[in-house]
């Protein structure tokens, strides 16, 4: 006769995160829209709602959480391993919940399911009453005034709608962003049909000053997703527990969002090369940061995108194929994006500088060279006109100089290096 494996239960703990999402995705059915969404039963248990779990060994089988609310308790959870189905874990959750509900002063306990959900069988075993008497309302609040809370503790907002169409110039870059990213994002049906799997993780790499930043947030807008940068040097800051754990709480709190753009400028300075020594203080840092990427492609509308200066410098775990996506160059601007960039900031005086001249002149220039270029070179025809009153426009000369004064960001060695790296690198 074969012994039935043992299960005991225990309170939810914050490690538990990774598997709890597992067993939460492998109770689900492919069409089931769950009344709530993993975001916020996950969020409930963190902020110390009833949340018991079970195990087999060091294995995490099943999981209820309820939330108290005023006199009554509902069950927002309960979730097997899909193996250890119909062996009794569920009821034995619920009691436990149960019994916790009822020392909070709590008797009457609702459970709202689909229909068909994984624990009906568990509720229906546990004594719970099926009311075919009931419709359920939903309205759904806009993701910026839902979770405005949340996004102003993460820094993070709404960008306005348009910034894909202001970004001039740039369109082999463009192009590829909008066909690999932009496109599986917004048509996920039709991405489906074709069995192509939205992004959830992407790199930008290329020399600075090239619109890395600038893509990431022209992508969230064009989503209509909040866009959450992250920043290492003030997570650090924020705590006395470590970028490890600043990390790890961030990543947490993204999870009660429904969905967001998370952007983490210079990522090498959390996921360089480790240099194999168990001292390296670094290594704990980037071993967090590749645990938690891992989970957050778990989850639905989630797209993290890193940009760096310098992709060889990031370590080859971080490179690897499953954590990203795709590792997108992201270059200079070509004489023809230079013309389109140079065209939106001359304005008015496009009609009486030469562009052509312009654009041969700065060559080495990125888009924010270029920007502040173009600004110095209207400040200072502004200047001569408020000292001489002669109502001219600002000239070619004008701007001419201002390239003379610009230092630009790039240098032949910088493109050469991102030559080489787009060749090692880039995965399209």
């Amino acid at each position: 006769m074969v012994a039935m494996p043992v299960w005991h239960l225990r309170d939810y703990r914050d490690d538990d995160l990774d598997q709890a999402i597992e067993i939460w995705d492998q109770s689900r059915m492919d069409d089931e829209d769950r009344v709530f969404p993993v975001s916020e039963v996950m969020a409930a248990a963190k902020a110390g709602q009833t949340a018991v779990v079970a195990l087999v060994g060091d294995e995490l089988v099943g999981m209820a959480v309820a939330q108290a609310c005023g006199k009554r308790g509902w069950i927002l959870l309960v979730a097997l391993a899909s193996r250890w189905r119909r062996q009794g874990i569920g009821s034995v959750l619920l009691a436990e919940v149960e019994r916790r509900l009822r020392a909070l002063g709590i008797r009457h306990i609702s459970a709202l399911l689909p229909a068909h959900a994984a624990g009906t069988r568990a509720l229906e075993n546990s004594g719970y009453r099926f009311r075919g008497d009931l419709i359920y309302y939903e309205k759904l609040e806009p993701p910026e005034t839902a979770h405005a809370g949340v996004l102003e503790a993460l820094g993070g907002r709404m960008l306005p709608q348009g910034l894909w169409d202001t970004m001039a110039g740039m369109e082999r870059e463009k192009q590829v962003v909008e066909r690999r990213v932009v496109l599986p994002l917004t048509e996920p049906e039709l991405a489906d049909r074709y069995g192509v799997v939205p992004p959830k993780a992407i790199i930008l790499f290329g020399p600075p000053g090239t619109g890395k930043t600038s893509f990431a947030k022209a992508v969230a807008s064009r989503l209509g997703w909040p866009f959450v940068e992250l920043f290492p040097s003030r997570l650090a800051a924020d705590t006395t527990e470590g970028l490890a754990a600043a990390l790890r709480e961030a990543f947490a709190d993204l999870a009660e969002l429904e969905s967001v753009v998370l952007f983490i400028d210079e990522v090498e300075e959390i996921a360089g090369v480790r240099s194999g020594k168990a001292v390296d203080p670094g290594h704990g840092v980037t071993n967090e940061l590749l645990k938690l990427i891992p989970v957050f492609r778990e989850q639905d509308a989630r797209l993290l995108a890193c940009a760096t200066n310098s992709v060889r410098s990031l370590d080859a775990a971080f490179l690897r194929p499953g954590r990203f996506d795709y590792v997108i160059p992201i270059g200079p601007p070509d004489s023809t994006a230079r013309a389109a960039i140079w065209g939106r900031y001359l304005r008015a005086a496009s009609r009486t500088v030469d562009v052509t001249q312009l654009v041969k002149a700065s060559e080495l220039f990125t888009p924010a060279d270029i920007e502040f270029a173009a600004r110095k070179g209207a400040q200072q025809a502004f200047e001569h006109e408020v000292a001489h009153r002669q109502g001219r426009s600002a000239t070619t000369e004008d701007y001419m100089r201002a390239i003379a004064d610009t230092r630009p960001t790039l240098t032949a060695r910088a493109i050469e290096e991102f030559t080489e790296d787009i060749e090692k690198y880039s995965r399209l």
